[in-house]
């Protein structure tokens, strides 16, 4: 870690601690959600706690008496209370402070406001036509822009599309103390983006639980969406489908979530990955611990993942009039094809692609890469 053009070594708790703080300038970071992402939820004592801040603030020549820079919020938290500023110049010089420039895309992350108050985290990247990705369940803008498994896809996005994608409520950068998780909240959230930074006519863009709020705004708002791509989602949550298996298994997956969260190497790791990305490398499939630590608590998680599953947009399907793209891998182990296949025949005219994959979550060298995002721009800039 670079302090005013010098190096300096911190334990990686430490480089975590302040990575969050960063991340999140001048919010309140709770007790509890710095241990989800500092020690993955794991029990640790208040003196620990204390001895990763204490080495934190003198990293970067602040103490507990000044707190001029991490500031301590009684009963409550802590607070980055600093200015925070990227420059591409010092991350060129310096890659430890942030990485956030790959083949010469950089991406900017800014803020906007939902209409109940909360504040959503979004992104800008690549250049060309503004291609919208409605956001969903795990993500988180800065992570996700250096991970093994979404940096390839985001990157190859970018070369025709100016991207535009956001961390949904609960997630990542945006708000983590919500309550309301429901679909038109989730389209708020999206309008809120949309309205504020997207050009008057754009492609949308849903993948897995995307699908269905994607789908809902672009009911809403038919004027505004050129293209629709559906990928890997559905018209019904499995908690709501008539198969007994898949309610099983969405009933399942809640509890995994709620005592496997972020452990690295534990069997809902492995859970996790089998279903998602079965043809993942061992970094790519590493990479979902972190990626869970980082994006929201076990909590959120499990309840994020129950609101999604419970969306239905059934009956919205027949009014959705514009031109649609349904792409759906053959052997998608969180969404069957079938789900794919359901969309695509209540949507008036959409196309089909079928992938001949196993992954929810595409992974670079697949075969079904290079189809997918030929598709893609065949489908929005033929």
């Amino acid at each position: 870690m670079y302090v005013d053009g010098v190096l300096r070594d911190v334990e990686p708790q430490v480089f975590d601690l302040l990575q969050l703080f960063v991340e999140n300038p001048g919010e309140l970071i709770s007790h509890d959600q710095l241990i989800e992402v500092v020690w993955g939820g794991r029990i640790v004592s208040d003196s620990a706690v204390s001895a990763r801040i204490s080495a934190a603030r003198n990293a970067v020549g602040d103490d507990g008496s000044l707190q001029k820079i991490i500031k301590t919020v009684p009963r409550r938290g802590f607070r980055f209370v600093a200015t925070v500023q990227l420059s591409g110049g010092d991350v060129a010089k310096n890659p430890s402070l942030r990485d956030t420039t790959y083949h010469h895309q950089t991406q900017r992350v800014r803020f906007s406001r939902s209409n109940d108050g909360t504040r959503l985290a979004f992104a800008t990247t690549g250049s060309g036509y503004p291609f919208v990705r409605v956001g969903h369940w795990l993500t988180h803008l800065e992570h996700d822009w250096r991970s093994p498994l979404w940096r390839p896809f985001l990157i190859e996005l970018g070369k025709s599309f100016e991207v535009i994608r956001y961390d949904q409520r609960g997630n990542g950068l945006s708000d983590w103390n919500v309550e309301n998780f429901t679909l038109n909240a989730f389209v708020e959230d999206l309008e809120a983006v949309a309205d504020k930074e997207v050009a008057e006519r754009f492609a949308l863009y849903g993948t897995s639980q995307g699908v269905p709020i994607a789908i809902a705004y672009a009911v809403k708002y038919p004027e505004r969406v050129s293209h629709l791509i559906l990928h890997g989602g559905y018209q019904r949550g499995r908690l709501l489908r008539g198969s007994v298996e898949e309610r099983e298994q969405g009933e399942a997956l809640l509890t995994l979530i709620q005592h496997g969260w972020g452990i690295s190497g534990g069997p809902f790791i492995q859970a996790f990955a089998s279903m998602y990305i079965p043809g993942g490398s061992k970094e790519q499939i590493e990479s979902l611990a972190d990626l869970q630590r980082r994006t929201t608590s076990p909590v959120n998680a499990a309840r994020l993942r129950e609101a999604v599953d419970r969306l239905d947009v059934t009956d919205l399907l027949a009014k959705v009039n514009v031109p649609t793209l349904v792409i759906h891998a053959r052997d998608d182990g969180v969404h069957p094809l079938d789900q794919g296949r359901k969309l695509a025949a209540g949507i008036k005219d959409a196309d089909f692609v079928m992938l001949e994959s196993g992954n929810h979550a595409l992974v670079e060298n697949e075969a079904a890469w290079n189809v997918f995002f030929d598709e893609i721009r065949r489908f929005i800039l033929k």
